[in-house]
Parts: C-alpha cells; sequence; structure tokens
C-alpha cells in the first residue's frame, strides 16, 4: 500500500540535485571498518562483501546501485546506522565494483538476482535473520529477487527494502537521457564503457563489437552493445522487460517496503510502483516530496542519520530485532 511520508529536508535538500549529488560527494561517515570476505561463485568467478560486524546474529545485506560499490557514501551510511541499532552490516560489491575486474566477460545488470540469492545462501550459515536492502539498481535487484522467490524465499530473510528504485528500466533509460540528466549519464556511461572496453579485449571470444560499446552514448546504446550480448538477451529491450522488478512486486512474500522520492530525476512516473503495490498487503511505498536520488539527508551538513536511514532501521525493528 502507498504509505504516508513525513520527510521535511532543510531548505538546500529540497532541490533534486543538490539532494542527489552533495550527500555523494560530501558526506562523511566515520567509525566504520570493514573486514573484506570473498565468495567464490560456481562459474569461477568470485564476489567481494565488505563485513561491519558487532557480533550480531542479525544482518543487513546491502546492495548498492550502478558503478558503485560498499564504499559509497549510502552504503557507508546505513551500514554505520545499522551497527548502531545493533545488526551487523554485509556491503556487497558487484562483479568489477570492489577495486579489481572480476574474471569473466559478463559483470553485473539490474537483474542479475542469481548473484544476491548466492551470498543470501552463504549468510544464512552465519545469520538466524538477514534484511536485504538495495539502492537504485540494488534495489531493482532485491524487488525482483522477492518475486521470484515468492513463498519461497529463504525463511531467514525477514524483509527487505528498495530506496530510489528504477523498476521499469526501459522509462528510466529513457528518463536519464533527458538534459537534466545527462551530468549522471555522461559518469555512468564514461565507466561503464571503460569496463567494457576491457573486457572486449581481454575476452576476444566474447564476440563483443568494441565500435559499438566505444559509440555508446545512451543506456539503451550502451545495453545493447554490451549489457545484452554479454548475458545472454536478445537486445537491451529485451533486457529491460525480463528484468525490471515492477512485474515481480505482485509476488513478494517476505515484508517490504520501497522508499521513491516524487522528485527523483531518475525515475519515470512508472517508477512509482502504485497499482502493485496496492495487489500485494506485503509491500509498502513511501513516496516523499523530496529526497532525489539516494538523498535524503536529516540535517544540512549531514551529520545525523539520513531519513531514509530511519525509515528503513524502524521498518526492520518493527518486523524482528536482533538477538543478543
Amino acid at each position: 500500500m502507498a504509505l504516508k511520508a513525513d520527510y521535511s529536508p532543510p531548505l538546500f535538500h529540497r532541490h533534486v540535485h543538490f539532494s542527489t549529488i552533495i550527500p555523494n560527494r560530501f558526506r562523511k561517515i566515520r567509525s566504520l571498518t570493514y573486514q573484506r570476505q570473498t565468495l567464490n561463485t560456481p562459474d569461477g568467478d568470485f564476489i567481494d562483501l565488505d563485513v561491519s560486524s558487532i557480533g550480531s546474529t542479525g544482518c543487513l545485506l546491502l546492495l548498492h546501485g550502478l558503478e558503485g560499490s560498499s564504499q559509497s557514501t549510502y552504503m557507508k551510511g546505513l551500514a554505520k546506522y545499522a551497527n548502531d541499532q545493533g545488526f551487523d552490516a554485509v556491503a556487497m560489491n558487484h562483479r568489477s565494483c570492489s577495486g579489481k575486474p572480476n574474471n569473466l566477460a559478463i559483470s553485473y545488470h539490474s537483474g542479475k538476482t542469481d548473484d544476491v540469492a548466492a551470498v543470501v545462501q552463504a549468510l544464512s550459515a552465519t545469520y538466524e535473520s538477514i534484511h536485504i536492502v538495495g539502492f537504485s539498481l540494488g534495489g531493482n535487484m532485491a524487488l525482483k529477487l522477492a518475486g521470484e522467490w515468492a513463498q519461497a524465499h529463504p525463511k531467514q530473510v525477514k524483509s527487505v527494502v528498495g530506496v530510489s528504485v528504477p523498476c521499469d528500466l526501459a522509462s528510466s533509460a529513457l528518463k536519464l537521457g533527458l538534459a537534466e540528466n545527462r551530468i549522471y549519464l555522461w559518469r555512468f556511461l564514461s565507466q561503464l564503457k571503460a569496463k567494457a572496453r576491457a573486457k572486449a579485449l581481454r575476452f576476444p571470444d566474447a564476440n563483443l563489437d568494441l565500435k559499438l560499446i566505444k559509440q555508446s552514448d545512451t543506456f539503451k546504446a550502451f545495453d545493447d552493445a554490451y549489457t545484452a550480448p554479454a548475458h545472454g538477451f536478445q537486445s537491451a529491450a529485451d533486457y529491460y522487460e525480463k528484468c525490471s522488478s515492477k512485474a515481480f512486486i505482485p509476488n513478494i512474500e517476505p515484508p517490504t517496503l520501497i522508499i521513491n522520492a516524487k522528485n527523483d530525476s531518475f525515475l519515470s512516473p512508472s517508477c512509482y510502483p502504485i497499482n502493485e503495490v496496492n495487489e500485494n498487503p506485503n509491500v509498502g511505498l513511501l513516496m516523499p516530496t523530496f529526497g532525489g536520488h539516494v538523498g535524503f539527508a536529516s540535517d544540512f551538513m549531514m551529520n545525523e542519520a539520513f531519513w531514509s536511514e530511519i525509515q528503513i532501521m524502524d521498518f526492520i525493528a518493527s518486523i524482528s530485532k536482533p538477538k543478543d
């Protein structure tokens, strides 16, 4: 159901681009220490996990957004706040995002839920309760995986949260191509294309078209040139259709919360799944007026826990509390 959102940010954080960019660039997270663990995958690759442990039996599994990592400020901010609230935090780095290239021509994408499922399986041997929290692309992963699991979700998974979720990938890709978002598009594509070019040279048998990768100037063009052929999709359109989490929301069984700000410049109108959450009593939707994309600062100097972090931990606390 659509829930009432009471977020009233400081004046400057009401501006969509200020609230998106400033926390990402200037927020400082102190007193957080990660320990790296590496999970080997059945296909000969690896996934790096950065763990901030306080010895709890409950953890938050954090999934970052496009070209983010465990070092992204929103990941570190929630990890620190989760520790303060009595939970371990496990920050998953998607393939190629941990500071070193992965071993295969494939990488990660918005619908690559098998990697998340593998991490959940590994964590289930250690934790009694697991709460999956995904940001942006990671939020799409989390919701899609929860919908794929439906009633067969692992018993340790107690809740799922998605923040700033582009749950309709095709329309979000178009939205990011608008003039107001060109600065974000350029940044993302420059990083994605560099990685894809390196893969095309490193894995010639993958038959990736280096010229098409270099010429990509939109997300659709890049996904047609790399994401689709590398990961077995017929085209970018096929990838968007099969991996958009919006279609999976009606099947979600674990208690789930989605937080999408109304002024998020990355999200198209169809990324606000009001009808889908109304069909599923297990899913709640918060749509505050402000927040931008993965913003939600509580105070101007960003010294306090962010509003979104408080909502996430209050939601998790309402479901289960960690044991000593």
